[in-house]
């Protein structure tokens, strides 16, 4: 799903507000007919708007957008034409999508078969050996679980049990009862924003932010505001200033190698904003899904260890095996309360009753490994982070960076505000690379920035470097593959 803010309602109908809210204006800041039909088109291709929902009356756009009527009614009448709307008869305007097209969250997947380089996922490939003696493992261990239903909604003992001796070995102090075992980091964020957020709840998130964590909020309808993370990282004077103003009822951060910029938050920052959440009764929501991939600098504690006395019992941090591991494994985790933890569990067997045991086994044979998986993860990154900066630096010299210490990506300035369409070109040139504006609080923001992950093989790098260089300059394409997604990892 795209970055931009999404709109489900409950009785499928936009309002004139809601609509105009998630428009992109145009340069001259007025709509014409064919600028209202574009803007509402390119909101429903990058999911800020659902399919088949009623759009306002056209009465009742024009008021909010202070255009006439006329513009309006031009406007549906194209959106109609191109089938990006259709009318039923007495029921209005609904919106929908062309055949053969689809939101840009919607694509297909991969195929990888393609000569298309997909410089949009960060996810690194399975360690091949320790997989495959993990699964050994694992299958060796599973017979022991088949005589048993199977169901184990806050996780394998074993592995709950593996996560927080993990959390305590790092300096967190943690019991079996603290963890709940999810189908991944994402579940785990969404269940924490389900238990936590109700509608119409503000949610305090860094921008940049990880796309499909915004995509979260936003389709639970809370409230985000944003907080800036530049190129120096974190200004606590403004976090703090959020927080007293605002009073989210959330918070939510990545201060270990964030996700897209790379920064590590300081210890003291991170001591500051514990206060300054508990002062204002905001439950921290704190991404370490990356905690593992510290390049330049120790691996960084816990995020609640960092917390001084009582500032801890509102900070829930979600984890995952798929960045220090393998993304395909799904088996990611919340960190909270044991009473947090109970709640967590009653939301989560609503809809998923419970995760497999066979995967839950292989992670707890990963993580007895990790000791000899991270040091190989950690290495082969570096180099894979100098082979992209190395390519980049020959082919496109203009473009400026700040090395990352940690994490996945490289969080690139582009020097002018041309990633979108950058983006479409080099699609077109054999190369998928995602614009700064996925990244973003909201839409059109970033539009100076790519992030490009450094998880492929190095020999990768100089081919997508020439490629993006020549979607730089403008030229004709030979490479584009139709088969890519359009999703983030």
């Amino acid at each position: 799903m795209a970055v931009a803010r999404v709109v489900h309602t409950a009785d499928r109908t936009l309002t004139g507000r809601q609509l105009a809210s998630l428009l992109t204006p145009p340069p001259e800041g007025r709509f014409g007919y064919r600028e209202l039909a574009r803007a509402v088109r390119e909101a429903l291709l990058d999911g800020r708007v659902a399919l088949r929902l009623r759009l306002p009356a056209e009465r009742e756009l024009a008021a909010v957008l202070q255009v006439s009527r006329t513009t309006v009614t031009g406007a549906y009448d194209l959106l109609r034409e191109s089938g990006y709307a259709h009318s039923r008869r007495g029921a209005g305007t609904w919106t929908a999508m062309p055949d053969g097209q689809a939101p840009t969250a919607l694509g297909a997947f991969h195929d990888e078969t393609g000569s298309t380089i997909d410089l949009a996922l960060a996810a690194p490939q399975a360690p091949a050996e320790e997989l495959a003696a993990a699964l050994t493992a694992a299958a060796l261990e599973l017979p022991r679980y088949a005589c048993s239903q199977g169901y184990h909604p806050y996780g394998l003992p074993a592995l709950r049990a593996a996560v927080a001796q993990r959390y305590t070995a790092r300096g967190l102090p943690t019991r079996p009862e603290q963890i709940l075992v999810t189908t991944g980091a994402q579940q785990a964020l969404s269940l924490v924003l389900t238990l936590l957020g109700r509608a119409g709840d503000r949610v305090l998130a860094e921008n940049p932010s990880y796309t499909n964590a915004l995509d979260a909020m936003r389709g639970r309808m809370l409230r985000v505001t944003p907080v800036p993370v530049t190129e120096s990282g974190w200004d606590t004077g403004l976090v703090d200033a959020a927080l007293r103003q605002t009073a989210p009822r959330l918070a939510y951060l990545i201060p270990d190698f964030h996700n897209p910029t790379g920064h590590l938050m300081p210890q003291e920052q991170r001591r500051e904003l514990a206060r300054a959440a508990r002062a204002t009764g905001t439950w921290l929501v704190v991404d370490e899904t990356l905690t593992d991939m510290a390049l330049d600098v120790p691996a960084p504690a816990p995020f609640a260890a960092t917390a001084g006395g009582g500032d801890g019992e509102q900070i829930v941090s979600v984890g995952s095996l798929s960045k220090s591991c393998w993304g395909g494994l799904r088996v990611g985790w919340v960190r909270a309360s044991a009473r947090v933890v109970t709640e967590l569990a009653r939301v989560r067997i609503t809809a998923d009753l419970s995760g497999s045991v066979l995967d839950q086994l292989v992670a707890v044979a990963l993580i007895d490994r990790l000791e000899v998986i991270l040091p190989q993860r950690v290495e082969e990154l570096r180099r894979r982070r100098s082979a992209l900066t190395a390519a980049l630096a020959r082919h496109v010299p203009e473009w400026r960076w700040t090395m990352p210490p940690g994490g996945m990506c490289l969080w690139i300035d582009l020097g002018r505000p041309v990633s979108s369409s950058l983006a479409a070109r080099a699609l077109r040139h054999g190369v998928r690379v995602e614009g700064g504006a996925r990244f973003g609080v909201d839409p059109g923001t970033h539009e100076h920035r790519l992030r490009i992950p450094y998880t492929l093989p190095e020999d990768v790098y100089e081919p997508a470097a020439e490629r993006l260089a020549a979607a730089l300059d403008g030229a004709p394409g030979t490479f584009a593959d139709p088969a890519l997604p359009d999703w983030v990892a």
